[in-house]
């Protein structure tokens, strides 16, 4: 009966953190950015989905790589009434990043023992100040989301058949819709080194086998549509110096506060060690983990920093950030508001932490070196983990409430609708007609207005 209530209990307990996730992520965006179609959503997406259809877009190329899970999400909302397509978008990829929050729940117990330390760490999808600002409640980033997942997809140790299946297809839809899950692929490691074979015989390492092939065959499509539907762009490599400064005013300070033009304006009144300090604790709690926690904890930590860094540096070279000079900031920077990017590398550089912090508090299971240092090593360790979660909590507590977002000032999908069906109506030639979105405007097909 207890093996039941165990089992019964993981799965439940997953169901109920994903539909508050999803919930918290809904209640984060506002009533306005709910209502808003953003960017490609309304766009690119939407625009082929009209014009080629529900199969010939899923693996259609856009900007150098597959969108497979936003192009769904996109004829979801397409299948239904368009006065909801604003609101069908938001709510889907809210409930899919909740589904998210789900599994690394799920997922990382191989790593992360303390499960009220794991539901921080699955909540850092919808808690992170940064998340609403601009990458929250639409499909287009969504592959932000499933990167935060991928390493803990590649390297979990699946128990069935039927698991291993599962997360076959969950690799899938994660891998042909981000590029970048390439940094995790070593991590897949971690999954082959499972025990030859359980106590009924069954080899345990060929588990690893259905997420190991789809991965490898999905970036092989990846890298098949980056060299032959290349990305329009002119790369200029930033200065070693701008990535690592841009680096702790975007994402280090967005871990804890979402108004980065005050982080820069304090850095710049101030000095540096209003951000170098924070960092550094950070930074120490990092490698603490690193040299106290078992195989599995160091080489997740260490995947989940240096993608952080990885993401932020690729994205100044390949969107145009490498001419700013973050080495040296001055009182313009404060203006421009943060970029998408700092919040996906803040995912996960805030999920390394809580990582490194649970491996700090869970010190049964550190490294027999580790275990000499006695009860003091062990409670300094302890304090420093829990310090580290409760300012994780802290930030995600005070910046809970829907806050200003690049969607806030609309415009509002569905007002602008009966001005659309009315231009269809007077013009029966007309098949498409134009609705404003964010940043860019959107075609609306007459059919799908009267349908």
């Amino acid at each position: 009966m207890d093996l039941v209530r165990r089992v019964a209990g993981v799965p439940l307990v997953a169901l109920v953190l994903g539909l508050l996730a999803a919930a918290l992520a809904w209640y984060r965006l506002g009533p306005v950015p709910r209502n808003t179609v953003w960017a490609e959503d309304g766009g690119v997406f939407l625009r082929e989905r009209i014009a080629m259809g529900p199969i010939d877009t899923l693996l259609h190329p856009y900007a150098g790589y597959v969108h497979l899970v936003p192009r769904l999400v996109v004829d979801l909302g397409y299948a239904l009434p368009a006065a909801r397509y604003a609101q069908v978008v938001a709510l889907t990829s809210c409930l899919l990043v909740g589904g998210v929050c789900a599994l690394v729940f799920v997922l990382s117990r191989d790593t992360v023992r303390p499960a009220s330390l794991r539901v921080v760490l699955a909540a850092v999808p919808v808690v992170l100040p940064l998340a609403p600002r601009e990458i929250s409640g639409n499909a287009a980033n969504l592959h932000w989301y499933l990167l935060v997942l991928v390493p803990w997809v590649f390297a979990y140790r699946a128990r069935s058949w039927w698991g291993a299946a599962a997360l076959a297809v969950v690799a899938g839809a994660a891998v042909l819709t981000e590029p970048l899950t390439v940094l995790f692929l070593p991590l897949l490691l971690l999954a082959w080194a499972a025990p030859d074979t359980d106590q009924t015989g069954r080899h345990r390492r060929l588990l690893a086998l259905p997420v190991t092939a789809t991965a490898i065959v999905g970036l092989a499509v990846q890298g098949t549509t980056t060299l032959t539907s290349p990305r329009a762009l002119t790369p200029v490599v930033p200065a070693l110096r701008d990535v690592l400064a841009g680096y702790l005013l975007r994402p280090v300070a967005g871990s804890w506060d979402p108004h980065l033009g005050a982080v820069l304006s304090a850095v710049v009144a101030r000095g540096w060690a209003v951000v170098l300090v924070p960092a550094v604790v950070l930074l120490v709690v990092l490698v603490a983990a690193v040299v106290v926690a078992p195989t599995r904890t160091r080489w997740m930590v260490v995947a989940l920093t240096l993608a952080s860094v990885a993401v932020w540096a690729a994205a100044l070279v390949a969107n145009g950030g490498s001419g700013t000079r973050w080495s040296a900031p001055v009182a313009a920077m404060a203006g421009p508001p943060p970029q998408r990017y700092a919040a996906a590398a803040g995912l996960l550089l805030v999920s390394a932490v809580v990582v490194a912090a649970a491996a700090l508090v869970d010190s049964g299971r550190w490294s027999r070196a580790a275990r000499r240092t006695g009860g003091a090593g062990r409670l300094v360790g302890a304090l420093a983990g829990w310090c580290v979660v409760t300012a994780v909590v802290a930030a995600a507590v005070l910046h809970v409430a829907p806050a200003d977002t690049r969607r806030s000032d609309g415009p509002v999908w569905a007002e602008q609708l009966p001005a659309a069906a009315e231009a269809c109506r007077a013009d029966p030639t007309l098949q498409v007609a134009r609705v404003r979105s964010n940043p860019w405007s959107s075609p609306v097909a007459c059919a799908w207005l009267m349908r």
